[in-house]
């Protein structure tokens, strides 16, 4: 109640991007805090190998230069999944390019992938790790670099991985952001071959070097893809051993279920939708996905989860893994606790 006063009355009269800075320094700075108050549910799982203290985990997008991690496992995260990360620095997309849809509890974003580059992220994350070790469960979400050209975009990926590997309990390779020029295209199944087997060359060879760890590979596609096409993708991934799939990312679409008014929809311009909208699609997409691969990969379901109730719902549909963003905004510090309860 607290936080959906202060959201209504204070955050929504804050630019969206600047209050999104504010709570990344205040979710790092209060990690102590947060570890007495909030309280994670104890049930573990294995998941690609890797031992998750809960179902429920934050989606790629909030924390992008892995700078609250500590912050947001306090809160009750199961796992934090960081990014999008690029091999090059790159500023984004001019400003703004981040608007709320309150009306939907939605978001919508363009920032195309803004970060500090992998190299430092990397050295960011070896920090963490050698004071919270490998116990924690942080994914890495790798995009490719705006700079280079579709045919280069295999050795940018496999050069985020080569830096990131080392300190991610598994990675995850974006193709479907709506935000690069072109990055769907390489949802492809000609574009996604080369992709996928320099990403894994690249993070083989950097885990054995280290600490000699094999770091699971996820795809994550977009909630637009064609039936065939998604069919098609599950296909090639279970060919070249991808350990999971992640569905779905946000959608350039503008259902007319949406609540918001046209002028709002219109201002908030084009880029990525997300929020409670995207739900059934979302668990659409995970029945078909878990019909086609059985139990052959791991499925990491996300996109309009707000509720304990959608948690429950997208592990019915087939999930191992659950994941939110939107409603994290809209809810407030109270609410990974909550979901994570409902994961158990």
């Amino acid at each position: 109640m607290v936080y959906d006063i202060a959201f209504t009355r204070v955050l929504t009269r804050i630019d969206p991007e600047r209050a999104h800075h504010a709570a990344i320094r205040a979710i790092a700075a209060l990690a102590p805090l947060s570890r007495r108050i909030y309280r994670s549910p104890h049930a573990p799982r294995t998941v690609m190998g890797i031992r998750f203290p809960n179902a429920f985990g934050l989606a790629a997008g909030f924390d992008k230069n892995a700078i609250a991690v500590s912050g947001l496992l306090a809160l009750g995260f199961g796992h934090v999944e960081v990014g999008t990360v690029t091999a090059q620095a790159q500023p984004g997309n001019p400003r703004p390019r981040l608007a709320r849809l309150p009306a939907d509890r939605a978001i919508v974003n363009r920032m195309g992938f803004n970060n500090d580059g992998a190299a430092v992220v990397a050295s960011r994350l070896h920090r963490l790790r050698r004071r919270i070790g490998y116990g924690s469960v942080i994914g890495v979400n790798i995009g490719k670099s705006k700079i280079t050209p579709p045919e280069q975009a295999a050795d940018d990926y496999a050069e985020s991985a080569r830096l990131l590997a080392p300190y991610a309990s598994y990675l995850v390779i974006n193709v479907s952001s709506p935000n690069t020029p072109g990055l769907r295209d390489l949802q492809a199944v000609d574009h996604l071959l080369p992709i996928v087997e320099a990403t894994r060359s690249a993070a083989d060879s950097a885990t054995v070097t280290t600490s000699g760890r094999r770091i699971p590979l996820v795809l994550k596609i977009a909630p637009d893809l064609a039936d065939a096409d998604i069919d098609n993708i599950v296909d090639t991934a279970l060919v070249l051993g991808i350990d999971g799939l992640c569905a779905a990312n946000t959608t350039t679409d503008r259902p007319p279920e949406l609540h918001s008014t046209h002028e709002q929809i219109r201002a908030a311009g084009d880029g990525g939708l997300s929020g409670p909208i995207l739900a059934e699609r979302a668990a659409s997409m995970m029945r078909r996905i878990r019909s086609r691969a059985g139990d052959r990969m791991a499925l990491i379901g996300v996109g309009g989860v707000e509720t304990p109730a959608d948690v429950r719902d997208r592990l019915a549909c087939g999930a191992d893994l659950v994941q939110g963003y939107a409603g994290f905004i809209y809810h407030g510090p109270a609410w990974p606790s909550s979901l994570s309860a409902a994961a158990a």
